[in-house]
């Protein structure tokens, strides 16, 4: 019976009520599907089966065997707001099972021809039918244990519902896709997907969560390295694509709250920012992140999907994934390896090079044991000693043995362009010209965030003439070159004199830089074009034509000092135009091309 005001206000009958609210979480076939298998993952499932006929139009079929419901529960259940998930609005609080309103099934029973069957254990079972929104029959039919839900004629009493689907193929995707995002969530649960009686996905219960992008992607996996940052509130765990390896288009993007798949744009922005003049702009970096926090720091309940999430402290959210990507852009096995991919990274390996060679630990992790210089070979190994540091004989205070300071890696030059390095894994094949970039961008960088740098008096001043865009350029720019340390004064029209400059190397040509420079910040380049400030224009030109160049020989102390500068810097393994300044030759790798073992 239906209450009714006095003015004509009703309350509206309950099948009624279900497909108004069915609007917001049924949307197309794909909606039933992530629905549904979230409660049977919320049922503690091991696993979940998904078959579609007609892209999921005609009918969608979701089995598992999780832990079933008795007669009542299952009648229960067909209504609004009706869940074993919560029980008070403090739960909303800790929420971490999937799903926790009650509004999927009645939702979805009230746009189908809806059918229930489950059960506790084998000896009982019980099968409700509705009829859009209107229940038909409840029996006692037996079944093994779980839950089987069959979705009929989705929107076939709603054709303007019905008519807003799109292909069979494109639903049959989307839902796909939502099964994936379950799927990456839970690696330890199978999943399988059958469109029109044809398995598109069957994944076993995977070991881990490489494993099960393993299984979804095979070719994706060994491009991934490590991200971890387990200090403070947030926890920051997954992986991310080498730089290398990315690709403009097909990236796969995805990111977990405490275990719950969720959208966020901004976040993703946040993530490109971190990759920034390590990929080539335009690039999309795959990712896989999860972040873990209280559940009392995040709010599930703000999206009718529950696809997006918000977070109480946001910032240290952003910080925490930020540091986390640039820690692991930072480590070696960041850089681009030579050969077939090898086996999935594993998160132990990779260490942070700090300036003196040595391995430093990211954040967060309890000091290593390993010595400081443990990743590379000691110049000193062919001498008969055995690399160690520690291992040459020596006084000590103590009466003991002193340890020797490590000479560092033996550096060889190959044909003017590459410096060689053995480390104990095998060797670093370093691009001085990439390399020397790196270096003299980030001490731009700091030179501006400093307020300005040291020139050099010119014994001969220049006399420099530019057209009049180059002009016009170095108008708009002269403040920023002479915090750098380029010292001009205008003499007449489009005619400039360089009476002092900055020296950040020995081969340094001020001149050739300079008009290089202006040319390209006037011109524009895809380098340039990339940048996301005026400083940066500058860091990234000055960085590329100021750097030594391929083919040029450089003595033994000149490949030491680039080598130690190198890696000073926060991302030693890429350059500003995106490309790897290092790439790894691992000692596997030459075994397997002459064929050992």
């Amino acid at each position: 019976m239906n209450r009714r005001g006095g003015g004509g206000v009703q309350i509206l009958p309950d099948h009624v009520a279900n497909q108004i609210a069915a609007g917001e979480v049924v949307e197309r076939p794909a909606s039933v599907v992530k629905e549904l298998a979230e409660n049977a993952v919320d049922a503690g499932a091991r696993r979940v089966e998904v078959a579609l006929r007609n892209g999921g139009k005609t009918e969608i079929r979701v089995s598992d065997d999780g832990s079933g419901m008795n007669r009542e529960d299952a009648v229960l259940a067909l209504d609004r707001h009706a869940t074993s998930k919560i029980r008070s609005v403090d739960d909303l609080r800790t929420v971490r099972s999937f799903g926790f309103r009650g509004e999927a099934l009645p939702s979805i029973a009230a746009v189908s021809r809806f059918e229930l069957h489950t059960a506790l254990s084998p000896e009982e079972g019980v099968r409700a039918r509705v009829d859009f929104g209107r229940i038909r029959s409840v029996d006692d039919v037996p079944r093994r244990r779980g839950t089987t839900v069959t979705v009929r004629a989705l929107f076939h009493d709603l054709p303007a519902r019905a008519k807003f689907l799109r292909s069979a193929a494109a639903e049959t995707r989307a839902a796909g896709e939502a099964l994936v995002l379950l799927a990456l969530a839970n690696p330890a649960v199978g999943f399988r997907l059958e469109s029109n009686r044809r398995a598109s996905m069957d994944l076993a219960p995977a070991r881990d969560w490489l494993g099960r992008i393993g299984q979804l992607w095979g070719d994706l996996a060994p491009t991934l390295i490590p991200v971890e940052d387990a200090g403070g509130p947030v926890r920051i765990r997954g992986f991310i694509q080498r730089p290398d390896a990315a690709r403009a288009r097909g990236g796969r993007r995805y990111t977990f709250v405490n275990g719950r798949p969720f959208r966020d744009a901004a976040l993703l922005r946040l993530v490109d920012d971190a990759f920034r003049t390590t990929v080539v702009e335009g690039l999309r970096p795959s990712l896989f992140l999860r972040i873990e926090t209280s559940p009392a720091a995040v709010d599930v309940n703000v999206h009718p999907a529950k696809a997006e999430v918000r977070f109480r402290d946001r910032e240290s959210v952003e910080t925490a994934v930020r540091d986390a990507v640039r820690a692991a852009l930072a480590r070696l096995d960041s850089t681009k390896p030579v050969g077939i991919p090898g086996d999935a990274p594993d998160a132990g390996r990779g260490h942070r090079i700090s300036s003196g060679g040595g391995a430093a630990k990211p954040r967060g992790e309890p000091p290593a044991e390993m010595p400081q210089f443990a990743l590379f070979v000691s110049g000193r190994d062919d001498a008969g000693g055995s690399g160690e540091p520690g291992a040459e004989a020596g006084a000590s205070g103590e009466g003991g043995v002193a340890e020797a300071p490590f000479a560092g890696p033996e550096l060889w030059q190959l044909h003017d362009r590459y410096i060689l390095a053995a480390t104990r894994e095998g060797l670093l094949i370093v691009d001085q010209h990439s390399a020397h970039e790196r270096v003299l961008y980030e001490e731009v960088m700091a030179r501006f965030e400093a307020g300005g740098g040291t020139s050099q008096a010119l014994l001969f001043p220049v006399t420099l003439q530019f057209s009049p865009p180059e002009a016009d350029a170095l108008e708009d720019l002269a403040g920023l070159l002479a915090r750098q340390g380029f010292e001009l004064e205008p003499f007449g029209e489009r005619t400039w004199i360089l009476t002092a400059a900055p020296q950040p190397h020995a081969r340094f040509d001020a001149e050739h830089c300079l008009r290089e420079m202006v040319r390209e910040l006037a011109e524009g380049s895809p380098l340039v074009n990339a940048a996301r400030s005026q400083h940066e224009r500058v860091a990234m030109s000055m960085a590329c034509k100021g750097a030594i160049k391929a083919g040029e020989q450089i003595s033994p102390e000149e490949a030491r000092e680039l080598f130690d500068r190198l890696f000073a810097t926060p991302l030693p393994g890429h350059d500003v135009h995106g490309r790897p300044t290092i790439v790894r030759l691992s000692v596997e790798e030459l075994d397997r091309r002459f064929g050992r073992g």
